[in-house]
């Protein structure tokens, strides 16, 4: 099948073939044509809601011009992007490739724009930040509301996700900055210390069992005796406790693998195991009084937070003031060695 009768063009007499605005000859095809930023639009929200239908509305064009498009950026790139069938579309292995690139290639389009705005009104834009759960719990609502204060005309957008997926999220551009634990060297990202934060082992308080006194510290080598509640590889506590207790001869003893806070400290509650977690997870819980924090000694675990940037894009005006914000929330509210 031919580039032209996929495009319902007809050939001219010279040999070349008119399409659009496009005058190219068969040698010429693949080199000449360039990837449409619409189209690359319109492929991320079709691919994003699944539907022809739904994504027309939302970007507000008619549906045959909204498939011509995709189908049009299908050709150019020699596959298939989409499955289509009678309940909508879903990406194909290309596509979703194409939709992870696309997502960051849209973000940093949409930053170019804020960064021209910059110019004429000061700290504009939007910046996307991710947290990890357990800190998230503790910084969203003050960092929102002090950005609000400090820079009413720009927008914030935080998301929660493990180490490892912020650090690719931060590398393809779909977010600004990240707080991470543990993370390694690599090459790409800008890894600034942050602070020091204590681990402890959070139990379920049994009856009766009052506040005073507090609970008397546990050496790392009773805790990986413990059945424990904790989250599945490659989350950045669970390989740093693994690491820690390897380096005293022992490993910890799963009870359960559990990807979330929340869920985590429910069955800690409800007395499936013990956890390992930082105290501001269970002061900042529906009920801190449900549970017993116990300092671990021998050695002391504790893990480091970064803050991490690009360095491969400049950092805007908005995105500096909103680390200067982090920085100073985070030493104030987070419990730290």
């Amino acid at each position: 099948m031919t580039f032209c009768s996929l495009l319902g063009a007809t050939p001219r007499p010279s040999g070349h073939y008119q399409i659009e605005q496009y005058c190219i000859t068969d040698d010429q095809l693949w080199q000449n044509k360039r990837m449409d930023l619409k189209q690359l639009e319109y492929f991320v929200r079709v691919a994003e809601m699944g539907s022809f239908t739904r994504a027309a509305i939302a970007l507000n064009v008619a549906q045959p011009a909204l498939s011509r498009q995709i189908r049009l950026l299908e050709v150019e790139l020699r596959q298939n992007l989409l499955k289509r069938n009678g309940r909508g579309a879903s990406p194909t292995e290309a596509g979703q490739l194409l939709l992870e690139h696309g997502r960051g290639i849209l973000h940093q389009v949409e930053r170019a724009r804020e960064e021209l705005a910059k110019a004429r009104s000061g700290l504009t834009g939007r910046v996307a930040l991710g947290l990890p759960p357990s800190v998230a719990r503790v910084l969203t609502v003050p960092l929102t509301r002090a950005f609000r204060e400090k820079m009413p005309d720009a927008h914030l957008s935080i998301s929660e996700n493990l180490s490892a997926g912020m650090q690719e999220s931060l590398l393809s551009g779909r977010i600004d900055i990240a707080l991470l634990y543990n993370p390694n060297s690599t090459p790409g990202l800008e890894l600034t210390p942050l602070l020091r934060e204590e681990l402890w082992l959070i139990q379920a308080r049994p009856p009766g069992l009052q506040e005073d006194p507090p609970p008397p510290a546990i050496s790392l080598k009773e805790v990986s005796r413990l059945p424990l509640v904790i989250p599945s590889r490659p989350n950045a506590i669970r390989m740093h406790v693994e690491a820690q207790m390897a380096d005293v001869g022992c490993r910890p003893k799963v009870a359960l693998e559990i990807d979330g806070v929340t869920a985590i400290l429910e069955l800690v509650a409800d007395g499936a195991g013990s956890a390992i977690l930082s105290r501001n997870a269970v002061t900042r819980s529906i009920k801190p009084s449900a549970f017993v924090t116990r300092p671990i000694a021998d050695p002391r675990l504790s893990i480091q937070l970064s803050c991490a940037v690009s360095s491969l894009r400049p950092s805007t005006l908005t995105q500096q003031a909103t680390l200067t914000l982090i920085r100073d929330i985070a030493h104030e509210l987070l419990e730290t060695l």
